[in-house]
């Protein structure tokens, strides 16, 4: 494949498919999953402006924005007053000043990699906390899904935020995606304004995740996407068993995660409707992010690290790490074929 002048990448074919993965935020890119009978699927989102050319510069978290990624730590630090229950913060950062963590937004370096995986690694600065990230990324042998693997390499004693970042395209029909995700689980909503095209009222918990209110007082049904208005919002499900599905009943195939659901207790939904109006947004994304985190929301680490009305459910929001540790996590990302609704 052709490298983008100022961001390498590496790609790997195998029986059930090709995959790409980018330097920059060590993100990977478009991925072709070969079915069983030929069928050939793409299930990840590249956001609409990767090629375009912009007249302001972009945070470099945006300016390639696609598929999967780790985040470490998740979120970011912002001007927020306590309320409701949570703590407040300053957007004076603890820890790390990037949206989503130094590695989001820096290039990664290729390491030696086998035959089907790509590995890469970055280093942190010399005063942040964590040392380094490796990142390994595999073609599953015999079936049409990847596994990843990411190592956090720890400098100093920290309590951060962390999560995952799966983005998946969406068809442009409203409702032809069924989230699938533990019936049992429950959810909290953004504790304030995500966007101001946001559906979902703010900071309520709902014992069954997808059954949310509105902020016109009626009941919405997150489990449909894409939603039939325009919007940006958040929904964070609390204790899921570590797995989730999408499954696109317009062009019949199911896309499956799974992670370790001790290492990400909760799985933040973004719902990326077509709701942000500013450039490079343009009215124009349409995806869902399925977010495997430790963490509250995006908020950052001041609020993440300190009590909130998630962590008071029992659920953590942030992971304590300690000086020399090595802490790995696996997940596996795979399509299969589904029937049509």
């Amino acid at each position: 494949m052709h490298d983008h002048p100022d961001n390498p990448a590496r790609a790997i074919v195998w029986n059930h498919g090709v995959f790409s993965v980018e330097s920059l935020g060590g993100m990977l890119g478009p991925t072709v999953f070969v079915l069983p009978d030929g069928w050939q699927v793409s299930p990840f989102q590249i956001a609409p402006w990767a090629q375009e050319q912009s007249s302001e510069p972009l945070p470099s978290i945006l300016q390639r924005l696609r598929g999967e990624w780790p985040c470490v730590p998740f979120g970011s630090d912002g001007d927020r007053v306590a309320q409701d229950g949570w703590p407040a913060s300053k957007a004076s950062p603890t820890v790390d000043a990037d949206p989503h963590g130094f590695g989001s937004n820096h290039h990664w370096q290729f390491e030696t990699s086998g035959p089907n995986s790509i590995c890469l690694a970055i280093d942190y600065p010399a005063a942040h906390p964590i040392r380094r990230l490796e990142r390994r990324v595999s073609a599953v042998a015999d079936r049409a899904a990847i596994d990843f693997e990411l190592t956090v390499e720890v400098r100093q004693d920290c309590r951060l935020p962390i999560g995952l970042h799966p983005c998946f395209r969406l068809p442009a029909l409203p409702g032809a995606v069924q989230i699938e995700i533990d019936a049992g689980a429950s959810s909290m909503s953004f504790p304030g304004d995500v966007d101001q095209t946001a559906l979902i009222a703010p900071n309520q918990f709902a014992p069954q995740w997808n059954a949310v209110r509105g902020r016109d007082g009626t009941m919405l049904d997150m489990s449909r996407v894409p939603l039939a208005r325009s919007t940006e919002d958040l929904l964070q499900v609390l204790k899921p068993s570590g797995k989730a599905s999408l499954w696109n009943t317009v062009d019949g195939y199911r896309v499956r995660l799974e992670w370790n659901a001790e290492h990400f207790p909760s799985a933040l939904l973004w719902f990326s409707n077509r709701g942000r109006q500013m450039a490079p947004w343009n009215g124009r994304h349409l995806a869902l992010g399925i977010e495997p985190i430790c963490s509250a929301f995006d908020l950052g680490q001041q609020i993440s690290a300190a009590d909130n009305p998630i962590s008071a459910r029992g659920v953590p929001t942030a992971r304590q790490f300690h000086a020399g540790e090595r802490f790995v996590t696996h997940y596996r990302i795979g399509v299969e074929a589904a029937g049509r609704d």
